[in-house]
């Protein structure tokens, strides 16, 4: 023992307990650093050294492999600062500074915590009392360095993985759909049934313009989406279920699947009880945003006009939204009017006249902003009959193009929908091909292992009866529903277009989107003389 320490060791000290606190900042380096290890466990014959007996030196090692960054997530330390503030502890052993704490809030309170208590701290270089103002500014220093050790550490690991992803090669996880080849390149999937499942998603998004949308189209023909196992026994195993709504919206905001690589999307914030939750950063402020950096499903722009039409689907997204989905309501101009005094969006506000709901178009975003009154009322039924007319004039010469177009176009979806079907019947029997070939490659006199492939071998058999029942079920339907007499009565619908529009069973959602495809806004100076300004942009369905 040197004289140094030896003046700063009393029986006070020695009466009470010595705690070694022990730590690594990963699993990794418990496993490889071992000779860190040892070195820790090590300072016990130090503290033994010291005049410590054997059974009074504490050893807590409930840390290993958590950083030393916070306490929120680690055990022993808690423990370590409870037993100085009840006085139990006469020194603190530790092999540096930085293995209690890499941060100057968790170091300054145990500093203050010992100097209250008359503890010691010893680490490598000797041991130090924070009683001793010297000592005090010493363990001060130590503290202060082992912080802007960790902003060094960390700079440079950030540094290095943004200097990667700026040219586009830094290794993330990808999304379902897309892989990593044996280049370490990112290809499509090459399982074709996940490849289709993906183009029909965004083909119906683009037709029907909401995620919603999407997911009413799946699940109305019970066709499952794949998604990737990321924990577990089966991790990185891709298995099939239903479309959620949440599901559709990640995968129309993931720019990798438009071919993009993209670095920073979100920001981590750790609150004060060490939670660390993730924000969503703007395009506009991504560190790393580079276009048609490996194959996609759709092009940057598509995905680009996807995240657009998002964006005006929301409730409440700023004075300029429009085109947003077509709703069950009868307004034909929802989110098209505009006001022609102040050149605002206008709102719908529904009523009963005459026992039908009849809208009205409502100019009141400034008002309701500065509590003023509103810029104008009009009613809708004037303006929904001069647009309905309008439409009436315009479609009619082009119905029959129309309406051959729209019976091809039904006729591609049912055919999209039944190649999906088709391709999961394919990995159904290739999966009790596979367990067959388990069965019948077991030794038969082996019961223990012969019944298990058995059994998992009859549950991949009524799995696939199952399924090519319902195949045949479903594609029964939809040949009923496509027959050579519905195509005659769209023919015949279609040149008699005024009463396919005034039918009553037609929803107000179709006639909606009839519009527009037709109009780009409506202008209302006022209820008496409404005027529109149109722009033709053709015919969709």
């Amino acid at each position: 023992m040197s004289l140094e320490a030896a003046s700063k060791i009393t029986t006070q000290h020695l009466q009470r307990q010595a705690f070694l606190y022990i730590r690594q900042s990963t699993l990794r380096h418990v496993l490889e650093n071992t000779e860190s290890t040892e070195r820790q466990y090590a300072l016990r014959q130090r503290a033994i050294a010291l005049g410590w007996p054997a059974e009074r030196i504490v050893v807590i090692d409930r840390d290993l492999g958590k950083s030393g960054a916070a306490t929120a997530d680690r055990e022993g330390f808690p423990q370590l600062v409870a037993e100085v503030s009840l006085g139990h502890a006469g020194i603190v052993l530790g092999l540096e500074v930085s293995r209690l704490a890499r941060n100057c809030t968790d170091w300054h309170r145990l500093l203050e915590i010992c100097a209250l208590n008359n503890t010691l701290i010893l680490d490598e270089d000797g041991t130090d009392s924070p009683v001793n103002f010297n000592d005090r500014l010493l363990l001060g220093l130590k503290g202060t360095m082992s912080e802007a050790e960790r902003h060094l550490l960390r700079a440079r690991l950030r540094g290095g993985i943004l200097n990667q992803a700026r040219r586009g090669e830094l290794k993330m996880a990808l999304p379902v759909g897309l892989v990593y080849d044996l280049t370490g390149k990112v290809r499509l999937n090459p399982d074709q049934q996940v490849q289709e499942t993906f183009r029909t998603f965004f083909a119906t998004f683009e037709r029907t313009g909401s995620a919603t949308g999407v997911v009413k189209h799946f699940r109305h023909h019970q066709l499952l989406f794949p998604r990737q196992v990321r924990h577990g026994s089966q991790k990185g195993q891709v298995v099939w279920g239903p479309l959620l709504h949440s599901r559709a919206l990640q995968v129309l905001h993931s720019p990798r699947y438009a071919g993009t690589f993209a670095f920073g999307r979100l920001h981590c914030v750790k609150d004060a009880h060490g939670h660390v939750s993730h924000q969503r950063v703007a395009q506009e402020q991504w560190p790393v945003l580079l276009p048609d950096t490996h194959p996609g499903y759709i092009t940057f722009q598509q995905y680009q006009a996807n995240l657009e039409r998002l964006r005006a689907n929301a409730q409440a997204n700023g004075a300029n939204r429009r085109n947003g989905p077509a709703r069950q309501g009868p307004a034909l101009l929802q989110g098209l009017a505009i006001c022609g005094r102040c050149a605002e969006r206008m709102t719908i506000r529904y009523h009963c006249r005459h026992g039908q709901v009849v809208p009205d178009y409502l100019c009141q975003r400034a008002g309701i902003a500065k509590a003023v009154p509103i810029c104008q009322h009009i009613p809708g039924s004037r303006i929904d009959q001069a647009i309905s007319q309008l439409l009436l004039e315009t479609v009619s010469p082009m119905a029959l193009e129309v309406a051959l177009r729209v019976e091809g176009e039904l006729q591609s979806r049912l055919d999209e929908v039944d190649r999906l079907r088709q391709q999961r019947l394919t990995a159904l029997r290739y999966e009790t091909e596979l367990a067959q070939r388990r069965y019948l490659q077991v030794d038969p006199d082996h019961r223990l292992v012969a019944d298990e492939l058995e059994a998992d071998w009859n549950q991949k058999l009524r799995h696939l009866h199952q399924a090519q029942q319902e195949y045949q079920e479903q594609r029964a339907r939809d040949q009923q529903q496509r027959d050579e007499r519905q195509r005659q009565q769209i023919l015949a619908l279609a040149q008699d277009f005024p009463r396919l529009w005034n039918d009553p069973v037609t929803p107000q959602r179709e006639r909606k989107r009839m519009v527009r495809l037709l109009l780009e806004d409506v202008t209302d100076h006022c209820a008496n003389r409404p005027g529109a300004s149109l722009a033709l942009r053709g015919w969709m369905l």
